[in-house]
């Protein structure tokens, strides 16, 4: 599937910003199951320093410093990219998740060690009993790696409540597992913990979702938004994509941005500034089926 992007990003302060720098997530990587085609970055005012970029993760990042004096800032960014549609894995093939957690375990071997960071705490994502208890569920022992992932999945989208006002990308995940609300960053986050929490290697995707229109009613320009899921690590197929807020596996429809430990390491758009106050951001993102 084939498709144009458009995400667009205006900051609006109530003084005057002397200097910013910052650093921008934006445009879509390239991977067996996704090609780019056209991506580019605009920035308003005019950046005086700029450089592109792969992080530690292999995201493309545009970092850039405007060293005018501003009160408006805007970023657009447009890609063309195709999405392939792809077979999911055979679940109940996949190893028994025990073997796979063994495998992670002191000392690592060399062709786990990419994984293996995978495993560990980070900064929005804790190892705690009560999200292995809760994970025990989907992994009675002996159950594939892949039919316990799927069934974590399915259980966050069953048992929390999506609520767009219920958090903010700094409420910690203490906070959505006791209130059992949020929104995608938080169902990927809480896969992920409880994933972790058994030894699984986990990481967080961030990109976008296509969305359809109500029946009779026409596509809104704009009216789309960033999304974000997990992946978990599986020896046998390589890293495996699952939606929970949708309770779905990734395929033809999901566009990848970025991939990281979780939202610290892929926030679209990051930074710091001298002056500027008060902010009001707008967001506006266009996914578009092209053919």
């Amino acid at each position: 599937m084939d498709y144009r992007i458009t995400h667009r990003t205006i900051y609006e302060y109530s003084e005057a910003v002397t200097v910013s720098h910052h650093a921008a997530r934006l445009l879509p990587m390239t991977s067996a199951t996704q090609q780019v085609s056209r991506s580019s970055l605009s920035v308003l005012p005019q950046p005086a320093v700029r450089k592109e970029s792969r992080d530690y993760f292999g995201n493309a990042v545009c970092s850039f410093a405007i060293q005018e004096i501003h009160r408006r800032f805007e970023v657009v960014a447009r890609s063309n990219v195709t999405v392939n549609v792809t077979t999911a894995p055979v679940l109940a093939l996949s190893p028994p998740w025990e073997k796979v957690v063994a495998s992670f375990r002191d000392p690592v071997s060399p062709a786990d060690v990419a994984p293996y960071e995978f495993c560990m705490e980070s900064p929005h994502v804790r190892l705690m009993p009560e999200y292995a208890d809760y994970a025990r569920t989907s992994f009675p022992q002996g159950a594939p790696l892949l039919t316990g992932a799927c069934d974590i999945m399915r259980r966050i989208r069953s048992d929390f409540c999506y609520d767009r006002v219920a958090t903010t990308v700094a409420t910690p995940i203490e906070e959505v597992w006791e209130r059992r609300r949020g929104v995608c960053q938080d169902f990927a986050h809480t896969a992920i913990a409880c994933l972790r929490s058994l030894g699984l290697p986990a990481r967080y995707v961030s990109g976008y979702l296509r969305t359809h229109p109500a029946p009779g009613r026409p596509r809104l320009v704009g009216a789309d938004a960033s999304h974000a899921w997990f992946s978990v690590f599986c020896p046998v197929n390589g890293w495996v994509d699952f939606d929970p807020t949708n309770a779905i596996m990734p395929s033809g429809e999901h566009i990848t941005i970025a991939i990281g430990r979780d939202f610290s390491d892929v926030s679209p758009l990051s930074g710091i500034l001298t002056g500027g106050g008060e902010h009001e951001v707008r967001v506006s993102v266009d996914v578009e089926p092209m053919g």
